[in-house]
């Protein structure tokens, strides 16, 4: 990710309105990764890296359905696994690390995904997003996961300044109200997915505009 501009940070009242107004959108947001327990979700996360979600959720509609667990997978190989995911980008080095996952799922947790970072970023190709996001959703944790959506909007709105996304995540654990922590990441991926965009964000419908630091701010099309 790319270092941002120096931006001025929003003090907390801003950051808690914003969250306020998140959550009077979207009580109960929810991710867009179609996975059937603990362990499809950790893979489909792990296959999602550089890769759309409806185009993990394509891809692995078949191969959730031969292998729902550690040793299923296993059972499928590399090479089927392979083959399955192959319409995702970087699917050969995936199909490995999923693979090595699952054995290591059944050698040291008895098939079990472990509730903790620590024991999900010690698995092939599992990282501290990868881990936050299977901790929040599926154990119900208040992590935060910092994709290029979220890195994006911390900077832009001055909600979380920072150069890399461990200074975001940690600077959006401070700004976040309680209340609203085990939701905050899932909201922030959806506002920079679907409005605060990357090449050109959509100020103009954004419901937090009036907080948001980001300037100028674009006008209706055709306005």
């Amino acid at each position: 990710m790319p270092s941002p501009k120096k931006v001025k940070k929003l003090n907390r009242a801003a950051a808690e309105a914003i969250f306020e107004r998140f959550h009077e959108i979207e009580p109960e947001p929810k991710g867009e990764l179609d996975y059937v327990n603990a362990f499809t979700l950790l893979v489909a996360v792990v296959l999602s890296a550089q890769a759309t979600d409806a185009g993990v959720n394509k891809a692995t509609k078949r191969l959730f359905e031969l292998a729902p667990s550690p040793a299923a997978m296993v059972a499928l190989g590399v090479d089927q696994i392979t083959e399955l995911i192959k319409t995702i980008g970087l699917y050969r080095g995936k199909a490995k690390n999923v693979f090595a996952l699952s054995q290591m799922l059944i050698d040291l947790h008895g098939g079990e995904v472990p509730d903790n970072r620590e024991a999900l970023e010690a698995l092939p190709g599992v990282g501290r997003k990868t881990a936050n996001v299977v901790l929040n959703i599926y154990f119900k944790q208040p992590t935060i996961a910092v994709d290029t959506h979220l890195f994006r909007v911390g900077n832009r709105t001055g909600l979380a300044p920072g150069k890399t996304p461990l200074e975001v995540e940690l600077a959006l654990t401070k700004q976040v109200p309680e209340r609203f922590m085990l939701h905050a990441h899932h909201w922030l991926i959806l506002h920079g997915r679907y409005i605060c965009k990357a090449r050109k964000p959509e100020c103009w419908r954004c419901p937090i505009r009036e907080w948001c630091l980001f300037e100028p701010k674009t006008p209706l099309p055709g306005g």
